[in-house]
């Protein structure tokens, strides 16, 4: 009886550091390991319109950088000199440029887009609730993000369409912000057109702004939930709708919603969701 006993207690303390060495190694992963996993998703995207010249170019979505003092910015650099051997012809930044927390952030940007990734046709971006600081309430501080991108010649589109060779995006500015008037550039919505919308927050899909339109809609804003248990949603979502969770959505009205899971994270932990920048192959209908 002894004899048992003591086997049974020798296991149990066996099992006990082997569970302990596994949640270490595990917690060591979602730290350190997976947070800087980065994966360059490629897809195609269906776009109505699209001119024959565009068949069969690219387009790079690079969403939610969060530059800031939360992590390491080399990774941030190092990500962005990899997705331009891509070459892209097109690229969309997303929203969520910075973490901001002081001025400092404006120094920390300029050192990471120091040699961002360009398209050959255009480089486009849109802002995101972060780009507004504390509270998305700081017009001033999104406006010297929007000034930032400028000098690098990176042209943000605040609730405005622009149409390059043929492909027109339509930019809203974010939804939490103190600039979201999506109205200025739905209203003139030319169906006829080869349209895409960049929208950080992808909620905004559930209002009653889109009339008739029915293409795609490139948001960020979730970064897939950052972290998301094998067979399970993830538990934390910045969204009101849940099932805006990462990847393409088919919405009503013929739209397709893409959700970027982010370059960066606004805190270093990852699970089952890598950090992702997406690279688009156009396709006509």
């Amino acid at each position: 009886m002894f004899h048992n006993l003591n086997c049974y207690t020798l296991k149990r303390r066996k099992f006990i550091k082997i569970a302990i060495a596994a949640s270490a190694l595990t917690g060591l992963y979602t730290w350190q390991v997976e947070p800087f996993w980065l994966e360059f998703v490629q897809t195609s995207m269906q776009i109505r319109n699209l001119p024959p010249e565009l068949v069969g170019k690219t387009l790079m979505q690079i969403s939610d950088m969060h530059v800031g003092n939360r992590f390491d910015r080399g990774y941030l650099i190092t990500s962005l000199e990899k997705a331009q051997k891509f070459n892209p012809d097109f690229v969309v930044y997303t929203g969520d440029f910075v973490s901001y927390e002081s001025a400092e952030q404006f120094d920390q940007l300029k050192v990471v887009l120091a040699n961002p990734v360009y398209g050959k046709e255009a480089t486009l971006a849109i802002l995101g609730n972060h780009d507004y600081a504390a509270n998305w309430s700081n017009s001033k501080v999104a406006d010297e993000i929007v000034n930032i991108l400028a000098e690098r010649q990176i042209r943000t589109l605040r609730n405005e369409q622009l149409s390059v060779n043929g492909l027109n995006f339509i930019g809203l500015d974010d939804y939490w912000g103190t600039n979201f008037y999506p109205e200025k550039a739905l209203d003139n919505l030319n169906n006829n057109l080869a349209n895409l919308v960049l929208c950080h927050n992808p909620d905004v899909v559930d209002l009653p702004i889109w009339k008739d339109y029915n293409g795609w809609i490139l948001s960020g804003h979730t970064h897939g939930g950052q972290c998301k248990p094998p067979f399970l949603p993830p538990p934390m979502l910045p969204v009101k709708n849940k099932k805006y969770t990462a990847g393409r959505i088919e919405l009503s009205g013929g739209r397709t919603l893409y959700i970027n899971r982010a370059l960066g994270h606004l805190h270093q932990v990852r699970f089952n969701v890598r950090p992702e920048i997406t690279i688009f192959q156009l396709e006509t209908v």
